[in-house]
């Protein structure tokens, strides 16, 4: 039996939550409904669910809150697009940090937000398995490094502070979500697409160079990110969750 995405819609807007539910349904998916975030957890506990849609302005617990909530727990694997009503990029950048994986700023066309939750939701299965559920980990390590997934830098053996921009802290999630995998330079540019997805327009190479040089990483031995020629790059070391026993 063929597989019918489920979709919870959390927004205490009756008008909105409704009306993102019925065009959910009309275009092929399964959509359900939560006013807030207690109803939200309740019917996380109770159905599986392949995305949340979360609103950010609700009253009592905002969508910040149920998000970082949300990728403490035992549901932080599920996807989850933040729907904001602010101009303010600040809320939006904060629920990023806080474990969103996109973002929808009202007014929307539910066009644009069927088209990211479909986005969304094949960038989460391209994913190995096995590190599906880590996705919403604090801290990522590999070799002699540690990636904090909350703050956005590196911390070296010492626990020294390595600050990252937002485009070389992109490209190396992706590159620890795929691990000992050879990615295109096309498969990096469609797994690292969002907001600044302009920044990485034939700039893969120039960027993956920044990278190495954060890492430390010796240009003839290249440790960690290995050029395969005519192919693109591969992550060659093993990823794990501090704590995990990985």
């Amino acid at each position: 039996m063929e597989h019918i995405d489920h979709i919870l819609v959390v927004d205490d807007d009756r008008e909105i939550r409704t009306g993102v539910v019925d065009y959910l349904r009309k275009n092929g998916l399964r959509a359900s409904a939560a006013v807030d975030g207690r109803d939200m957890f309740a019917q996380l506990d109770t159905s599986a669910f392949d995305l949340v849609v979360l609103d950010i302005m609700m009253p009592g617990d905002d969508g910040l809150v149920l998000c970082r909530t949300l990728r403490s727990g035992k549901h932080r694997a599920v996807p989850v697009v933040l729907l904001t009503a602010r101009d303010d990029e600040t809320d939006r950048i904060i629920g990023l940090e806080m474990g969103a994986d996109d973002y929808v700023a009202k007014p929307f066309s539910p066009r644009e937000l069927l088209a990211r939750i479909k986005a969304v939701i094949r960038r989460t299965r391209m994913l190995p398995p096995n590190l599906r559920v880590t996705e919403a980990a604090n801290q990522l390590a590999f070799g002699r490094w540690r990636l904090d997934t909350t703050a956005r830098h590196l911390l070296d053996e010492q626990g020294t502070i390595v600050p990252l921009s937002g485009a070389e802290f992109r490209l190396l999630r992706v590159f620890l979500d795929h691990p000992q995998r050879v990615l295109s330079r096309d498969q990096l540019l469609n797994l690292t697409q969002g907001r600044d997805a302009e920044l990485f327009d034939r700039s893969i190479d120039l960027l993956v160079s920044r990278l190495r040089t954060r890492l430390s990483d010796n240009a003839r031995d290249q440790a960690y990110i290995k050029t395969v020629r005519s192919e693109g790059y591969v992550f060659s070391m093993a990823v794990t969750v501090p704590g995990d026993g990985g």
